[in-house]
């Protein structure tokens, strides 16, 4: 499995005022959509979320979202070393995705940027 760039999941409680800050830090525009009631900002390797506390959550759980060039190759390796695959493989905005739980207790989200819904 080819590992491309991790992303750091972070839960907000002002998503507008956090978008302000991780833009200027990074001088990178983020990129926005909603998922199950979550707004969600894509900066750089910043993965902003903010909506009900029912969502985050469970969203709270999963450690970084890392970028896989295949998640169906990140599904049969991750498989293959005694992880656990949780959800998925599904199509989100940003790419196929799944969550999978690793022996010791990690959760990560894998995702690939080959397909967009």
């Amino acid at each position: 499995m080819e590992i491309l760039g991790t992303t750091l999941r972070i839960c907000v409680d002002d998503l507008e005022a956090a978008v302000a800050f991780y833009e200027g830090l990074t001088s990178t525009p983020a990129q926005r959509f909603e998922r199950g009631g979550v707004s969600v900002a894509a900066i750089g390797c910043f993965l902003l979320m903010s909506g009900p506390e029912s969502q985050l959550e469970v969203l709270r759980k999963v450690s970084a979202t890392i970028a896989v060039k295949n998640v169906d190759e990140a599904h049969a390796a991750l498989t293959r070393v005694g992880a656990k695959v949780v959800a998925g493989p599904v199509p989100t905005p940003a790419g196929r995705n799944l969550i999978a739980l690793h022996p010791d207790g990690s959760v990560f989200e894998y995702v690939d940027r080959n397909v967009t819904v």
